[in-house]
């Protein structure tokens, strides 16, 4: 059932809430981006030390395994469904209780996911198999041997993930969303000197190196999330008794959020058997392009989400249903005008903006062409990514959990069908692969927002399709800024030197941004005057 109609609060305390979720957004998206910087950093330096071909393709597949789990149990199952569940149980009894919850999920965790590390360890040589059927025998090795260090990742970066929903429902925001940085920056660092320490010349036997660094990641990532939990008043203690209601809650929701949470995720894994027969060097090819995709969906889709998701489990809790309707329209709108011109930017600039970050060392103009091919498809579902963030959490927080289960399914089977159709029968590749990705999150997003609109009543359709009208022309003014800016300054980018080259690109890129951004003011899209009036008091208050 929808959530029960509440009188609306008075205007000055809903002006009040939208400034401090916003606030909070702005805080959790610089945070990602960061992290996205740093996560950036690190596969250019490992692209730069072992290439894009065997190497890297072996070590993607065994990062990958794990790093599935992570977004089906960690971040997206189980900590998508413990905020929804704590924060209701803080709502509606008191913080107490709410502790009590987190000490036997935390429990309940670290038993389940240590076992799992197990059979992972063991069962290697069969998943390698599974998920990459094309690997030869001697690429085959290296991905279980790498497999079985990193497995453990998925233990650590689980109760980080755990700790962080804590937090997320304490609104505390800036300290978990910074701690992926300190994963990159544990990987990069301990990975480096080891892998050097294992072979000076970086070649296979380094890549261990890297393997043993995504574990000392993973356990900072943990670590420096601790104090922060403290200060709140928490304090870990083992409770073994499972047999609980608000564990039953978080585990009922964990059920069916397991796949649709994570479909994005699970089809990225299911191209990675598609990718493995085409070859040395796509399945990485593909990677550096969906780290570049997901830079803006971390920085606005992520954050946008993470915020939302304690606001519309509170708002359902309590029956706002005007609050929750006008607060989950609003981030949706948010999250378009923030990834549609960073969709056409990727797609005009894909080549140089990957020359620039990745063509060093090994990682050449070859490279670096085949994975702008990708990029610019994956850029066609960027904003189903983003706005698909919040709009599953919202039909979490209404404890429509089935429904996103539901039309993961059909997702699942439409991205194995056009795998089939664009990779085979047109003979596509691994852009291909990253076309049907995009197609699938589209598709995902359109359909759970009609449900949604049908099971609401009214998602001010009128005010998101008035945005996307204006998007539209402050889009294209962009598109042409880009596009003259790169024919003018960036025709030579696969020979031109490193400096100029980036020179060009951000001048290049500030142009078109701020070209955007004008048109945008002046077609009177009211979140950019929000987004300009708050730059300017914060320049004030400075």
């Amino acid at each position: 059932m929808p959530p029960r109609q509440t009188p609306a609060a008075a205007p000055g305390a809903e002006t009040r809430a939208e400034r401090l979720n916003t606030r909070a957004a702005g805080v959790v998206g610089l945070a990602v981006l960061c992290s996205r910087v740093l996560g950036l950093a690190r596969e250019q330096i490992f692209a730069a030390l072992f290439g894009g071909g065997r190497v890297m393709d072996a070590f993607t597949i065994a990062f990958r395994i794990p790093n599935l789990l992570r977004d089906l149990f960690a971040e997206g199952a189980l900590s998508t469904a413990f905020v929804t569940v704590f924060s209701k149980t803080a709502a509606l009894s008191d913080a107490a209780a709410a502790w009590r919850l987190a000490n036997k999920i935390a429990t309940l965790t670290a038993v389940v996911l240590s076992l799992l590390s197990i059979v992972g360890i063991l069962s290697a040589p069969w998943l390698v198999a599974a998920l990459a059927p094309g690997f030869d025998p001697a690429k085959a090795a290296l991905t279980v041997a790498l497999t079985r260090v990193m497995y453990p990742f998925i233990l650590l970066v689980s109760l980080a993930a755990l700790v962080m929903g804590m937090l997320n429902a304490r609104n505390v925001f800036g300290v978990p969303a910074m701690a992926s940085s300190f994963f990159n920056l544990g990987s990069i660092i301990a990975g480096v000197l080891l892998g050097y320490w294992l072979d000076p010349h970086f070649g296979t036997r380094a890549i261990f190196g890297l393997a043993i660094g995504t574990l000392v990641g993973g356990a900072l990532q943990l670590c420096v999330q601790l104090p922060a939990l403290a200060r709140e008043g928490y304090r870990y203690r083992a409770d073994f008794h499972w047999r609980d209601p608000g564990v039953r809650s978080v585990l009922a929701l964990m059920g069916p959020s397991v796949i649709a949470a994570s479909t994005t995720q699970v089809n990225v894994l299911v191209n990675s058997v598609f990718a493995s027969e085409l070859g040395d060097g796509p399945t990485f090819w593909l990677t550096v392009a969906f780290r570049l995709m997901q830079l803006p969906l971390g920085i606005f889709g992520v954050a946008l989400g993470t915020v939302a998701l304690p606001l519309l489990a509170r708002m359902a809790a309590t029956g706002n249903l005007e609050a929750f309707r006008s607060e989950l329209s609003r981030g949706m709108r948010l999250a378009f005008l923030m990834t549609i011109p960073a969709s056409v930017g990727l797609i005009v600039l894909a080549e140089p903006i990957i020359s620039v970050l990745y063509q060093h060392g090994r990682f050449g103009a070859h490279e670096t062409a085949e994975s702008a091919g990708a990029l610019r498809f994956y850029a066609l579902g960027l904003c189903g990514y983003a706005a698909l963030k919040i709009l599953v959490n919202a039909f979490y927080a209404i404890d429509r959990r089935k429904t996103p289960m539901v039309v993961s399914f059909i997702a699942v089977a439409l991205n194995l069908v056009l795998n089939i159709i664009f990779t085979r029968a047109l003979g596509w590749g691994h852009r291909g692969l990253a076309f049907s990705t995009a197609c699938v999150a589209s598709s995902n997003f359109l359909i759970l927002y009609f449900l949604m609109r049908a099971h609401l009543g009214a998602l001010e359709s009128r005010a998101m399709a008035r945005l996307l009208g204006k998007l539209a022309i402050a889009c294209s003014v962009l598109f042409v800024l880009a596009w003259g800016g790169g024919q003018w300054l960036l025709s030579d980018w696969a020979t031109q030197a490193f400096w100029p080259k980036c020179a060009s690109l951000l001048l290049v890129i500030g142009a078109a941004g701020a070209g955007f951004v004008a048109c945008a003011h002046a077609l009177g899209i009211a979140e950019v005057q929000e987004i300009l009036a708050a730059v300017r008091r914060r320049l004030r208050r400075a």
